[in-house]
């Protein structure tokens, strides 16, 4: 039976959220496309109607997870749109580490991204420059363009670390897992609160 470019597009959205949901959950390498149709409740077949291969559809499920952890580091709360200190804590709190399903898509992927080819890569790549622009813009306004970039970096790259390595520890020693959200979460705080043109050892900022 043919289905209508409606229900075709739905179908697509479908499979979309729910190879981003499973790759989260179990890594892009493992989960099967014949999975992902099924607890999408589609064929195989159908599947592949959408998406040429599975990095063609891991490619897209990343996209759209990114998007949605966009969405949350830029949507206004209370009519206001968050401080630095509110994302960090949102980002590194134990709940968004515990829920990986729902949590963040290049946390959950970072060590995968590297196995993969370029169409996956290069929305990682984007994702990560959208966060970092993201703390980049919740930075001192004085502090040299250079500088703001460097910092916004290296805080992205730290928090996708630090829930990585904290998920990676948690079943084996939980308090460790916990000591490193907290360790993370002082450390950008006081990388974030550095004066323009030095670094955290005191030494000139290279402009």
């Amino acid at each position: 039976m043919k289905v209508s470019k409606e229900q075709a597009a739905q179908n697509r959205a479908r499979l979309i959220e729910t190879a981003a949901r499973l790759m989260r959950e179990r890594g892009i390498d493992g989960v099967g496309v014949a999975e992902i149709g099924k607890a999408a409740g589609l064929t195989h077949g159908a599947l592949y109607a959408h998406f040429p291969s599975k990095e063609a559809l891991a490619a897209e499920a990343l996209a759209f997870g990114l998007e949605r952890g966009h969405i949350r580091l830029t949507t206004p709360r209370d009519g206001r749109l968050p401080g630095l200190g509110e994302l960090l804590d949102g980002y590194l709190s134990e709940e968004k580490r515990n829920d990986v399903a729902e949590g963040c898509a290049m946390a959950a992927s970072v060590s995968d991204i590297g196995r993969q080819d370029v169409s996956v890569s290069e929305p990682f790549a984007t994702g990560l420059e959208q966060m970092a622009d993201v703390f980049r813009s919740k930075l001192d306004s004085a502090l040299p363009e250079a500088t703001r970039r460097e910092r916004a970096l290296t805080m992205a790259v730290a928090l996708i670390g630090a829930i990585s390595a904290s998920r990676a520890v948690m079943k084996a020693q939980p308090a460790l897992a916990d000591e490193i959200l907290h360790a993370v979460r002082h450390t950008i705080d006081t990388i974030a609160a550095q004066p323009d043109g030095h670094d955290v050892n005191g030494e000139r900022d290279r402009q």
